[in-house]
């Protein structure tokens, strides 16, 4: 049997359930590689995959005998049929964070299970951890990205609109093997740069700005996040002494970051360091990185757990000041035993493009 649907047995067998209703689309490509529209159900003794007919071929091309997964169509499944997915079972589990309340009334109604148990996470918990498979296609996605960024040196120049260079960046990843965008790029210059989540528009790059650019593309479902902040032209000096300090604290988080490592205290460490030269840490430190762009672990002053060998997260401490500009720096890492590796490579020293 395939397994991740076999470890998932196991788990629902420990949390005393006989059974569990998978329905969010990211854990569903985790647990068997579909990417196609429907349900999947753990039962007693089957597993059961039910689409529509639009899907059929799909999944069909997906699914391996060692997934013991038994296909259905939509249309083919009768009320009966529904009614005795979970015949026998007491608790049946299902993924309380995802579906909405009416969608669960749906399930009480369709599938007659005596109890819907949640099953707190249990997918986006086991997710964090990356097998073999997982790191090797999230290392591909970081060095077509860090290829990207080599390529973007050449090509920004003063006078290009920020949705210019966003517009490059996705031809850059299309044409060089990647699925697309691991989500919208944000380019945010001088001004701009001081919106952690600024949205790319159609202003110039002039001479003196700093850009910030954080950007990434998916490679086989897999996703790549990195942030650089680059200069137009030359470097002002007013902005050295805040990039200086979020490279220190990028530098430090990256040299903490090991299995073990307590995942507040990670956060407290830059926060407490940030507040010293009279700057605040305004977003989490960083988050995890996989089959979404942000899942778990988060990694903040909230969060008192620890960091796992093979979880793969980002480091990106950065400061903004209103009105002005803006320096964040962030690596996709891979923490390991003694310490943590980056996925992304890219250059964090000083980067001037259109330097003449």
């Amino acid at each position: 049997m395939n397994n991740k649907i076999k470890w998932l047995r196991e788990k629902i067998r420990i949390l005393d359930m006989q059974g569990m209703i998978v329905s969010n689309p990211t854990n569903i490509k985790y647990l068997t590689g579909i990417n196609a529209e429907g349900v999947l159900l753990i039962t007693r003794k089957e597993n059961h995959y039910i689409t529509d007919s639009r899907y059929i071929e799909e999944v069909q091309s997906v699914l391996t005998i060692d997934d013991e997964i038994i296909l259905h169509n939509y249309t083919d499944v009768s009320s009966y049929d529904y009614e005795n997915f979970f015949s026998f079972c007491e608790n049946v589990g299902f993924e309380e964070s995802y579906i909405t309340y009416s969608t669960y009334k749906n399930y009480m109604q369709k599938y007659k299970a005596n109890n819907l148990e949640e099953t707190e996470n249990i997918l986006e918990k086991q997710r964090m951890i990356k097998d073999e498979n997982e790191i090797e296609q999230i290392t591909k996605a970081c060095e077509l990205t860090d290829n990207c960024f080599k390529h973007l040196q050449n090509f920004i120049k003063i006078g290009m609109t920020e949705k210019q260079v966003a517009y490059e960046i996705e031809k850059y990843f299309i044409e060089h093997g990647a699925d697309g965008l691991a989500f919208e790029t944000i380019v945010a210059s001088g001004k701009n740069s001081s919106k952690p989540h600024a949205k790319t528009t159609e202003k110039q790059i002039e001479a003196g700005d700093p850009i910030t650019i954080d950007f990434g593309c998916t490679y086989r479902g897999y996703h790549s996040d990195m942030t650089r902040t680059i200069f137009a032209g030359y470097v002002p000096e007013k902005i050295k002494p805040v990039y200086e300090l979020v490279l220190k604290n990028q530098l430090q988080t990256a040299k903490d970051m090991k299995e073990g490592i307590n995942i507040r205290t990670l956060s407290r460490n830059v926060d407490n360091d940030f507040s010293l030269h009279g700057y605040n840490l305004v977003h989490s430190l960083g988050h995890g990185v996989g089959l979404e762009i942000h899942e778990l672990p988060y990694i903040n002053s909230k969060n008192d757990n620890i960091l796992k060998e093979n979880m793969i997260i980002t480091n990106e401490p950065g400061i903004y000041l209103a009105g002005e500009f803006g320096v964040r720096i962030e690596d996709t890492v891979l923490i390991t035993k003694s310490g943590c590796t980056n996925l992304t490579k890219s250059s964090k020293d000083y980067i001037i493009v259109d330097a003449n």
